[in-house]
C-alpha cells in the first residue's frame, strides 16, 4: 500500500497551496480519505476527511472556511486546497485513510494507512 502525495512547499502568507495524494494498494472508493498535519514540536492533527463518494466532508475548526478536501474516484486522487494561509499553517501534512470515519479517525488512531507527508512552509 502506498500514499504517494505531491504538492506541498514554500508559500506566503496569505496565499493558497493544493496537494494532492494517489494511493495505490486498496479500493479507493471504499475509504474515508482524510488529511493530517504535524508541525515542528506539536502532536500530528487532524484537518480534514471525505467520505467514500464526496458527500460528506469533514474539517477541523482551523480548516473550515479555508481549505477544502475533494476527491476523484474516477483518478484514485484525494485533494486538498489551502488557502488564506497562515504561518500557523506550516506543517508536513499526511494523507490518511480509513474505512470509516469515526472519533478514532479524528484522533488519528486506528488509521489503515498513512501516506509519508509533505511540507507545508508559510512564511509570514
Amino acid at each position: 500500500v502506498q500514499l504517494q502525495a505531491s504538492g506541498g512547499g514554500l508559500v506566503q502568507a496569505g496565499g493558497s497551496l493544493s496537494f494532492s495524494c494517489v494511493p495505490s494498494g486498496f479500493t479507493f472508493n471504499q475509504y474515508v480519505m482524510g488529511w493530517f498535519r504535524q508541525a515542528p514540536g506539536a502532536e500530528r492533527e487532524f484537518v480534514a476527511a471525505i467520505n467514500w463518494n464526496g458527500g460528506s466532508t469533514y474539517y477541523a475548526a482551523s480548516a473550515k472556511g479555508r481549505f477544502t478536501i475533494a476527491r476523484d474516484n474516477a483518478k484514485s486522487t484525494v485533494y486538498l486546497q489551502m488557502s488564506s494561509l497562515k504561518p500557523e499553517d506550516t506543517a508536513v501534512y499526511y494523507c490518511a485513510a480509513d474505512q470509516r470515519y469515526t472519533a478514532s479517525y479524528v484522533r488519528g488512531a486506528d488509521i489503515n494507512y498513512w501516506g509519508k507527508g509533505t511540507l507545508v512552509t508559510v512564511s509570514s
